[in-house]
């Protein structure tokens, strides 16, 4: 029995899982469980392996492999080994495995920890109809048909008449089972409260059950983090480690709080991303036959550093105020100790804020590579000199990647809305010849830069007498069409000589 979680961190060899289920998108909830694994298995020295849960064919929806590992790989959470990155210890997809499943599951009926049921849904269904909460366990299962109540000859001659069955579970009534749970501590079940979990299917494919702890062990993992759903089932696990007699390796268990949803109620679900008008899954998801295209973090223009911060400090507590972490900052400061017992609400504006912050960090030459997708969409120039002037004049000003494109659309092409307010406020019949005279003069301005230009600016309205709140928020207006944005000057050289004139001309026409 683990008695210190640190001497057992310490001691072992880190292995870690990752393993999703391919039955459509990757939630959000999942790539912090991912995170989270991949956090103390780079921190340890460890191996962090994908591997994917597909024993409910039924379940199954095609792309979806496909899509966790993409998603893994634009957030830089990249396994060691597993499905699509080769090791050591495959087969890693459990479709793969089921030969390994059947085995063991002999094993446990050998060793008297399972048990043959031949019982059909019907019958069940009866069951559950007639027996008020019936569960199928201890105090059931003696009226039920399993070899627990035929003779072994009348176990083997359903068998050889092909009848349907599945391998349950036997769970004995009055012990407690202790999980010790490297953030709840230890947590105990009654075995007279369990059911017999159902380990191998009709359709010869095992439960989670049963290949989750048969490849946790094969594979030699040593932690399994995983949600907190997951806490009630340990239990039967616990049993099935002892059943096949690996209770001495048995993993240290870590059961991560609920992400809750943005009003604090509740667990955040795939379907809450429609409702409150935000993404839940990491990247944009195409959608089969029968469900829907979604946009993930990266469609709404997250950089996936920012993505990764968030979600770090969805449960987890550095055990400071500090709240931007580097990868290599998280790696060195994780502990699973820290993390929270109670859920974490997710937050979507503490989301936009990480990205925000995280932009306002990143190279203007990374920036541009991240702008030139959005530009090319919208017909816009996207030569990269260009986009790492956009992104060094938006970058304070921007919460997501499309705003470069969008809020800061004045600097692809002419303004298609002006602020007439202000408009209204500083236009008058006087201003117009000035401003005519001063567009006159930045016509001939040479250099055409922002130095040279603010410098002539000055001079040109000392020398008219002209104030510069008279004349600058109209040059502001007529470029970007708002008070906002980046420096009038910075924007003109942008813009260069004939489209910044051009502008000034418009807006000249505009108030004629």
């Amino acid at each position: 029995m683990i008695t210190s979680s640190n001497h057992y961190i310490n001691t072992f060899v880190i292995r870690v899982r990752f393993a999703p289920s391919p039955t459509g998108a990757l939630h959000i909830g999942g790539v912090r469980t991912a995170l989270y694994n991949y956090l103390l298995a780079r921190q340890k020295g460890g191996t962090f392996l994908l591997r994917i849960e597909d024993t409910d064919q039924t379940r199954y929806v095609p792309g979806a492999e496909d899509y966790i590992i993409r998603s893994l790989r634009w957030l830089g959470i990249v396994p060691d080994e597993g499905v699509g990155f080769g090791g050591d210890y495959g087969p890693y997809r459990q479709s793969d495995r089921k030969e390994i499943y059947q085995e063991y599951a002999l094993k446990l009926l050998e060793r008297g920890h399972a048990y043959y049921a031949f019982d059909t849904p019907e019958e069940l269904d009866a069951q559950r109809s007639s027996v008020e909460n019936f569960i199928y366990n201890h105090s059931t299962r003696q009226g039920l048909k399993n070899s627990l109540n035929f003779s072994e000859s009348e176990t083997r001659a359903w068998l050889d008449q092909g009848k349907p069955y599945v391998i349950r579970l036997k769970v004995e009534p009055g012990r407690s089972i202790l999980v010790s749970d490297l953030i709840r501590g230890d947590v105990h079940f009654q075995s007279g409260e369990l059911d017999d979990k159902v380990l191998f299917k009709s359709d010869g494919m095992p439960t989670y059950h049963l290949a989750n702890i048969v490849d946790d062990h094969l594979m030699g993992i040593t932690h399994v983090i995983r949600g907190e759903e997951w806490l009630p089932s340990t239990a039967h696990h616990v049993l099935l480690y002892e059943g096949f007699g690996w209770k001495d390796t048995m993993p240290a268990f870590a059961h991560l709080p609920l992400i809750l949803r943005p009003e604090g109620h509740g667990k955040l679900s795939k379907r809450d991303g429609a409702k409150f008008g935000m993404p839940v899954f990491p990247t944009d998801w195409q959608g089969t036959d029968t469900v829907e295209a979604v946009q993930g973090f990266d469609g709404a223009g997250f950089l996936p550093e920012a993505v990764i911060n968030f979600l770090a400090l969805l449960g987890w507590h550095p055990g400071d105020d500090r709240e931007i972490f580097s990868i290599n900052e998280l790696i060195e400061s994780f502990s699973i100790e820290n993390i929270a017992k109670s859920g974490a609400r997710f937050d979507y504006e503490k989301a936009k804020w990480f990205n925000q912050k995280y932009i306002q960090a990143t190279d203007n030459a990374v920036l541009a590579k991240h702008i030139q997708p959005l530009a090319a969409a919208k017909g816009y120039r996207t030569d990269d000199n260009f986009l790492q002037t956009v992104a060094a004049l938006m970058k304070e000003r921007v919460t997501l990647l499309p705003d470069f494109v969008e809020t800061g659309y004045y600097l692809f092409e002419p303004v298609k809305e002006y602020d007439t307010e202000t408009l209204s406020k500083k236009w008058t019949p006087a201003i117009g010849p000035i401003f005519a005279d001063l567009t006159q003069m930045l016509e001939n301005l040479e250099p055409f830069d922002a130095l040279n230009m603010e410098a002539s600016v000055k001079a040109w309205m000392q020398e008219k007498g002209v104030k510069p709140g008279d004349i600058l928020p109209l040059l502001r207006i007529a470029m970007a069409g708002t008070m906002k944005g980046p420096a009038v000057f910075d924007m003109a050289e942008a813009l260069g000589k004939t489209e910044t004139i051009e502008r000034l001309k418009r807006l000249i026409n505009r108030n004629a």
